[in-house]
């Protein structure tokens, strides 16, 4: 009857994948709505584990059934969760392919979006000019991922990079001020564009929507933001879902300079 308490190392190697996996995936969705849910599952799931383990036929099926009805609802209702978390896998794996060169020439990967210095110059002078004027504005640095799903929610700008530009599109009286600027290939491709917001709850209070809507950005592609608050005209710059706050012109040249041409 408790055959099963007799463990053998692919066992233990077997429960401790499964408790890795439990603890990456608790570790995502932290903070979240959807922890009450997960928690759930895996109450269910243990249930199940003794339920067969003491060869409970009726009710392990029951709950086979159920889980698996429940995978499905998951995928549909948390469908934005699983994509972000397939995104991030996905970055992560393509960086592992780009530190190795034998990888890098069996799966080319795609050039990165580089600015070159004059664009570099344009944006921290805009950026000066709007903090100074407590002008609230937003702006995406493109780099490798693709940002066509951000571009469409917005207007088609496709312009010279220039600080007096960048200065009337945030302009609170313009009608793009309201939104995010996308930059790429040193040219101004898109304004006006609405950004995911992101679901951490461990952010500071007086973080408005634009640094949410910045961090929860750079949670799921590569490019770097400049957000300038529109409340103290402070200047951040936001890294892989990483917000700081610059002191300097000097740093952020620095910061976006690291992928100049």
């Amino acid at each position: 009857m408790l055959e099963f308490l007799h463990f053998s190392w692919i066992d233990i190697l077997d429960i401790l994948l499964v408790a890795g996996l439990i603890y990456l995936v608790f570790r995502w969705i932290r903070g979240s709505t959807a922890i009450n849910i997960f928690i759930a599952i895996i109450f269910v799931l243990v249930i199940r584990v003794i339920a067969e383990a003491l060869g409970m036929k009726m009710i392990s099926s029951l709950l086979g059934t159920l889980i698996d009805m429940g995978a499905v609802a998951l995928v549909i209702i948390f469908q934005p969760e699983v994509r972000r978390f397939l995104g991030s896998v996905g970055r992560k794996a393509g960086s592992t392919l780009e530190q190795q060169s034998f990888l890098r020439k069996v799966f080319p990967g795609r050039q990165a979006r580089q600015v070159d210095s004059r664009t570099v110059q344009e944006i921290t002078e805009a950026c000066r000019e709007m903090s100074a004027q407590h002008t609230g504005a937003l702006i995406l640095i493109q780099h490798k991922n693709s940002l066509e799903d951000v571009i469409a929610t917005g207007d088609v700008v496709d312009a010279e990079i220039g600080r007096r530009l960048i200065l009337n599109i945030f302009f609170k009286n313009s009608p793009l001020h309201d939104g995010a600027m996308v930059i790429g290939d040193n040219r101004i491709i898109a304004a006006r564009c609405t950004l995911p917001i992101t679901e951490r709850t461990d952010l500071p209070a007086h973080y408005g929507m634009r640094h949410k809507a910045a961090i929860g950005i750079s949670e799921q592609c590569d490019a770097d933001v400049v957000v300038v608050s529109e409340e103290t005209g402070n200047i951040s710059f936001v890294r892989g879902g990483q917000i700081s706050t610059i002191d300097n012109l000097n740093t952020l040249k620095l910061l976006l300079g690291e992928n100049t041409l």
